[in-house]
């Protein structure tokens, strides 16, 4: 991970800090709902940026398989961010689509506790993409 692709990176990693931010303007806001997909949205954003750091584009894929997927790219990866990203992901769909539910619309599924824990869970994505990158070179 020597020759990493910092402006890359940083482009990717302003934009999932600025889906965080969002998350956590609706959490305030209670639309729990966009909290919860912002912050999922915000650490895939995190992972894609560093994958292209290393030189490799991903399209489509969940924060799971991204993160898991960086084992084979020689990253070392804590146990409990995969979870972090197992969790966030399932925020992915049912966070904005009406029909997400048998009966009533996703925004009447999620409330305070919900959002701040995929807001806390996206952080610990974040911060654990850019302590990777610090230990490799410069970083935002």
């Amino acid at each position: 991970m020597s020759n990493l692709d910092i402006p890359e990176f940083e482009r990717w990693y302003k934009q999932a800090e600025n889906a965080l931010e969002s998350a956590q303007g609706d959490n305030e806001h209670a639309y729990y709902n966009w909290a919860c997909f912002k912050a999922q949205q915000a650490a895939e954003y995190a992972l894609k940026g560093l994958y292209r750091a290393l030189g490799k584009v991903v399209v489509g894929q969940p924060c799971y398989k991204l993160v898991t997927g960086l084992r084979t790219l020689e990253v070392s990866v804590p146990r409990g961010i995969a979870g972090k990203c197992r969790f966030l992901d399932r925020h992915y769909i049912p966070t904005r689509y009406p029909d997400a539910f048998a009966e009533a619309s996703p925004f009447e599924f999620y409330d305070k506790a919900a959002a701040q824990q995929a807001i806390t869970g996206a952080r610990e994505v974040l911060d654990f993409v850019n302590g990777e990158v610090k230990r490799f070179g410069k970083s935002p």
